[in-house]
């Protein structure tokens, strides 16, 4: 069996199926060290029930997924939103709390399509930058990093109109780096031709707070959402991100997270081990620069 890799960490979204007892147990008994959660799962048997049983399962806290979706306008749905995206930062808080030593309290935010009706992008960025704006301060206090998410232009009009890590980092300049980081993940800038100058820009900056794995493959599914692959199955080099994540310091968890269909419906423990594999196959030898 495939050695796993101490730094793997499984984003609860790949094992999609499993509530969060299964998901605990099954990546505590794959050898892997880290889980990323997912707040649905969490709010099913409330925090504090999934605080202890993440502290039972010795697993470390990589992230917790997600919020964000605040780009409509002033009014109602954005104070809903707001508020949420304040519980939120309270469960990473507590979650990380919980977790075992290196856990990161981090909170993966993807900021939300063009409202109803709107074609306008540009305004639709900077009420992201404004909520985010309101957001820092009880981030600070709670001690969680909020990592903003660039998302694949794809998914700009309808889940996330930052589509670039450089957009990402734009609006975080505005922000403390202990509390507005982003999310480096392969599937979403591979495409980029300016990726690796956002990642030395990103690890100059201080501000890589999550790095997310997984692979690209076409034909792409008729729900582009479910079009992630296991690390090494698609297009992707994970070799000049990676090694540039790692010289820009970035010492954390690394998290694969993957939506497929075909492999959700799988045994849990199966995609675990599967996940890992991929990982120690595909991602592992950029880590250590001798190998590499």
């Amino acid at each position: 069996m495939t050695a796993v890799d101490p730094r793997v960490s499984i984003n609860q979204g790949t094992v999609k199926y499993a509530d969060l007892a299964e998901a605990l147990r099954a990546t505590a008994a794959a050898g892997v060290q880290a889980i990323g959660l997912w707040r649905e799962p969490v709010q099913e048997v409330g925090l504090a029930t999934a605080a202890a049983m993440l502290a039972d399962s010795g697993l470390r806290f990589s992230t917790h997924c997600r919020s964000g979706f605040f780009t409509m306008p002033e009014g109602p749905a954005r104070r809903a939103s707001i508020d949420d995206n304040r519980v939120a930062i309270d469960e990473a808080a507590t979650l990380a709390a919980a977790g075992a030593p290196g856990s990161q309290p981090v909170l993966v935010l993807v900021a939300g399509g063009l409202p109803d009706g709107s074609r306008d992008v540009i305004g639709a960025r900077e009420r992201v930058r404004d909520a985010i704006g309101e957001l820092a301060p009880d981030a600070a206090a709670a001690g969680v990093q909020l990592a903003i998410e660039p998302l694949h232009p794809m998914y700009a009009s309808d889940r996330c109109v930052v589509s670039t890590l450089g957009q990402a980092l734009d609006i975080a300049a505005d922000f403390d780096p202990a509390v507005v980081g982003v999310t480096v993940d392969t599937f979403h800038i591979w495409w980029d031709p300016d990726v690796i100058g956002a990642i030395e820009r990103a690890g100059r900056e201080g501000r890589i707070a999550t790095y997310q794995v997984c692979d690209w493959k076409t034909p792409l599914p008729a729900d582009v959402l479910l079009s992630r692959h296991y690390p090494g199955d698609g297009v992707i080099d994970f070799g000049p991100m990676t090694r540039a994540v790692v010289e820009s310091g970035y010492d954390r968890d690394i998290e694969v997270e993957i939506f497929n269909a075909d492999i959700w419906a799988k045994d849990t423990g199966t995609i675990v081990r599967e996940t890992a594999e991929s990982f120690a196959a595909a991602v592992s030898p950029h880590l250590d620069p001798v190998r590499a």
